[in-house]
């Protein structure tokens, strides 16, 4: 039996209605309900003016209420004293749990399906790092842990249906991609091989049971998506011949679908593992995608911990940290370049042949988000010459203009930034102007909306893409708690940004 939540599911219109009339400006003394409270005697509470009203959905409409993420809301609320930026962290943060949430339970056990946004899908990518910025409440708020519990779950019930898919429908629904030549099934939204896809469920399990220590979400469904991800990972190494997997689609899109009969462009078994496609869900030129590579490697090593601490398997896990080794080795043969300008930097995409692409694309896993993950010290010196190739006029998908500059893709093509890149820039920073002129400049660029869009023109913030993407908001959420956490807040109230 299922029980679901009996909340109105939102659309855009709903959480996305302001215009430029409705950003007026309120005393706060006149707000009460947006008054803020001091909670320390160290937090500076002068907030003077608040933007109203928020735009977020109406409270009886919000999919999922958690009681933990609304404290942290208006404590953050109450130290920041820029009215706009204090606005669009009130929109951003739980924009995730506001409209995307879809939490039940089903046979007994916590279950969620979580939206992108305006796709009525589930990526695995997405939905991990949507969740992940509430773990650090789980604690506090027992609802909040049934429902990241319910997204584990999920995910590996997922990988379990299909460890090559990237996105899935809730329930065996069929949808827009079906006719796509692949091993297409109803559970499915589309059968794109991306390797991420299998290392963002890892590093949200991770996550939730070193903050809650709960262990149980590590049962036979578990052990069988992990041993699936092996066993994908390593067909996809291509030490055998070039496995099961293959993808075409009619479209007009060269970048929806792979070459070669559905094979994508050869690579020579040297030990990395081929990502088909991209984060972005575009093609990727040569396979072995070297973000990805290093995402899978710290997804391996965290995976053979749980199986070692957690289930006891001694050997599965050694067989994690085997793959793990050999794709870490085959990085440091094959993933750099000695760049004329930058020095020694990492390559994109490379294919063992010796070929190499030089660019960075938004998404993340990105060359610039590899601290961000966690999966590269943020002061090696090759990370750290990679961060200023990607940030320049070198890498063909950099963009700067009058509204903004930052890291595109060919997804949404020329002259389009992805905020994702500017969060990026900022979450991986050690620099305070640096980081204080990223978050002016997703400040400037919101189109009056309060929120984060998918992609915006570089000399034109108005034209964007995607209204609803819940991804975007929660991050921007996720950096300006990390900013406040990290010491950040002075930096912060000096944003003069109106």
């Amino acid at each position: 039996m299922t029980v679901q939540t009996a909340f109105a599911e939102p659309g855009p219109s709903m959480t996305l209605n302001m215009d430029a009339s409705a950003m007026s400006v309120a005393s706060i003394d006149n707000v009460n309900v947006r008054k803020a409270k001091p909670k320390q005697k160290k937090e500076k509470v002068k907030q003077v003016a608040f933007y109203l009203p928020t735009n977020r959905p109406a409270v009886e409409n919000r999919l999922f209420k958690s009681v933990a993420v609304e404290k942290e809301i208006e404590r953050i609320k109450s130290i920041l004293t820029n009215p706009k930026l204090a606005w669009m962290f009130e929109n951003c943060f739980p924009n995730t749990i506001d409209t995307t949430v879809h939490y039940r339970i089903k046979d007994g056990k916590d279950d969620t399906f979580v939206y992108t946004g305006d796709i009525h899908a589930m990526w695995l990518r997405d939905s991990g790092a949507q969740v992940y910025p509430y773990i650090a409440y789980a604690n506090q708020d027992e609802a909040l842990k049934k429902m990241l519990k319910g997204v584990i779950s999920r995910q590996f019930l997922c990988i379990n249906i299909d460890a090559y898919a990237n996105a899935f429908n809730d329930g065996p629904t069929g949808g827009d991609w079906m006719t796509d030549q692949t091993d297409m099934k109803k559970e499915l939204h589309e059968r794109k091989w991306e390797i991420d896809s299998l290392c963002y469920p890892i590093r949200l399990a991770y996550e939730y049971w070193k903050v809650t220590g709960d262990a149980s979400i590590f049962d036979e469904n578990w052990m069988k998506a992990v041993e699936a991800i092996l066993k994908t990972f390593k067909e996809q190494q291509r030490k055998e011949g070039v496995g099961p997997y293959k993808f075409k689609r009619v479209t007009d899109r060269a970048l929806d679908t792979l070459n070669n009969d559905g094979l994508g462009a050869p690579v020579n078994p040297v030990g990395l593992i081929v990502s088909a496609f991209r984060p972005s869900d575009d093609a990727t030129t040569f396979q072995f995608l070297i973000p990805s590579n290093f995402f899978a490697v710290t997804s391996l090593n965290k995976a053979a911990e749980i199986l070692s601490k957690v289930n006891g398997k001694a050997e599965l896990a050694k067989e994690c940290t085997v793959l793990s080794n050999e794709v870490k080795d085959a990085l440091q043969k094959y993933a750099i370049n000695n760049h004329p300008k930058f020095g020694k930097i990492y390559a994109f995409e490379v294919d063992g042949f010796g070929n190499q692409l030089l660019m960075d694309d938004a998404n993340v896993p990105s060359l610039l988000a590899m601290a961000y993950l966690g999966d590269i010290d943020i002061n090696d010196p090759i990370y750290q010459n990679t961060r200023k190739f990607v940030w320049s006029n070198s890498n063909p998908y950099f963009f700067k203009g009058t509204a903004g500059e930052g890291i595109g893709g060919p997804h949404c093509g020329y002259d389009m930034i992805w905020p994702m890149s500017i969060m990026m820039k900022a979450f991986t920073s050690t620099d305070d102007a640096e980081i204080k002129a990223c978050i002016e400049m997703l400040m400037t660029t919101d189109a009056g909306k309060g929120f984060m869009h998918e992609s915006f023109n570089r000399n034109d913030a108005t034209k964007f893409t995607r209204e609803w993407f819940a991804w975007q908001n929660t991050l921007f959420g996720e950096l300006i708690v990390k900013l406040v956490k990290d010491g950040k807040t002075d930096l912060l109230n000096s944003i003069t940004i109106k």
